[in-house]
């Protein structure tokens, strides 16, 4: 596999957007670490899976370091080696409890992302699960956002995945030398002088574009950078928590693929399609309808063939959730989400991210919890391998990825693996009061729209 053996290069300073996700993370309901769960036709070889995960920490340099906050007021988060770094801490096994259904995989995979990862130490974290009925395993892949994305996160995989069971392990390239530790004194003083530089780059270019385009970049930035009206749901409003609830459901690819293609547009347009319906018929059965509901979607901007790093951008849309026939609803999410593509605004979302780093630190969180009030719920989709896949001797039966809730009353991320596409739900757990429900509600609404796209 030729991207494990690809030289992945990372910068020391955090760019805006993750300096500001690991800011707002002082509010806590807004943390952004992520997990999946891979389950396992039977136990990997731990010792072969640490030896393999402790080659790629010479490959991605994240893997082994941990972020320190900068000091002074344009200085930027970086990352500095972990000198204490261990690979037995991050790479774990534990028995699940008996007689280890799926639900108690789910429970325990849960409860482990509600931890709170130690500053102090490498922001990631894999739990290898044996004693599951059948004699299967499990693979909990926790990682925070700052290491990096979905679609960087199923590359930083393809480090330690193989397409076959007794694969030879690969060799993989170091990542060379990404300069000065963050600590050195000299590096403080660059980085603010880099950091006061970019912004004034980045804010001429946004000014540059606003004088050429003001109608529109006003307009755009106050549809996705300035949100003022609150969140849709009669239910979900206010209440948020650090329980976690996980559902997951699986969707045939190829029978999605032919529905997206017939209704006119793509397995994305019909998988939102699907999660706001299935969020709409949720509040009906609770008594309270709802016409639409606004979603936070992120759009890959990523050009290169990284696995560290951040490279997307968020952007928030109005669905409809109302009942109202399949076809009708996927052409109007296929419309929306083409529009909010073409956004001005979302090229400004770094410079803008920059902007509120700079902001003191209680006013930053203030504005990142107004904004997150104004959104439902997530939706992400990304697309994975489309053939068998190894861990360390143990077949991948199935990959469910489990999105940040990032204050939203919960995160539907798509994977797509082989022949299906594989549905992870993280809810709120103070706020989703029946998770079943809402999983059965959007499954149904996925497969009413595949029925009226066949």
């Amino acid at each position: 596999m030729k991207d494990t053996q690809r030289m992945v290069h990372v910068a020391r300073r955090l760019t805006d957007t993750e300096a500001l996700m690991w800011t707002v993370e002082r509010e806590p309901a807004m943390r952004s670490a992520f997990l999946s769960v891979t389950l396992l036709d039977r136990a990997p070889d731990v010792e072969r899976f640490r030896r393999r995960m402790g080659r790629t920490l010479g490959a991605i340099p994240r893997l082994h370091q941990h972020v320190i906050t900068g000091t002074g007021p344009l200085s930027m988060p970086s990352w500095v080696d972990d000198p204490d770094f261990d690979i037995a801490y991050h790479v774990r096994r534990i028995g699940a409890p008996s007689p280890g259904t799926n639900r108690q995989l789910l429970d325990l995979a849960a409860t482990h992302s509600e931890d709170a990862f130690d500053p102090a130490r490498a922001l990631w974290q894999f739990t290898i699960v044996e004693g599951l009925e059948g004699g299967r395993a499990a693979l909990l892949a926790k990682v925070h956002h700052t290491i990096t994305d979905g679609v960087g996160g199923v590359r930083l995989s393809a480090m330690f995945l193989d397409p076959e069971r007794d694969a030879p392990e690969p060799v993989i390239a170091s990542a060379e030398n990404d300069g000065q530790a963050a600590g050195d004194g000299n590096m403080h003083v660059l980085d603010r002088l880099r950091r006061s530089i970019d912004l004034t780059r980045r804010a001429a270019r946004g000014v540059l574009d606003s004088v050429c385009n003001p109608v529109e970049t006003v307009q755009s930035f106050m549809r996705q950078v300035l949100i003022v009206d609150r969140a849709r749901s009669p239910l979900w409003a206010g209440k948020r928590s650090l329980r976690r609830h996980f559902e997951t459901l699986q969707v045939d690819l190829h029978r999605a693929k032919v529905a997206a293609k017939h209704l006119g547009g793509t397995v994305n347009d019909l998988y939102v399609s699907g999660v706001a319906a299935g969020a709409g018929a949720f509040h009906r059965a609770k008594g309270a309808p709802v016409d639409e509901m606004r979603v936070s979607v992120p759009i890959s901007t990523r050009s290169d063939r990284s696995a560290g790093g951040n490279d997307f951008t968020p952007s928030r849309v109005l669905v409809p959730v109302c009942d109202m026939p399949p076809v009708e609803r996927f052409a109007v999410v296929h419309e929306r989400l083409a529009e909010v593509k073409r956004e001005r605004s979302l090229g400004m979302a770094e410079t803008f991210a920059g902007i509120l780093t700079s902001l003191p630190t209680p006013l930053l969180l203030r504005l990142a919890r107004q904004q997150v009030e104004t959104v439902d719920f997530a939706c992400a989709n990304v697309r994975g391998a489309p053939f068998d896949l190894y861990v360390a001797g143990a077949h991948v039966e199935a990959n469910y990825p489990m999105g940040p809730t990032a204050g939203t009353a919960f995160n539907a991320t798509l994977l797509s693996y082989r022949h299906s596409l594989d549905i992870g739900l993280c809810s709120d757990a103070a706020v989703v009061d029946d998770p079943v429900l809402l999983r059965d509600a959007i499954k149904e609404s996925i497969e009413e729209l595949i029925i009226a796209g066949s």
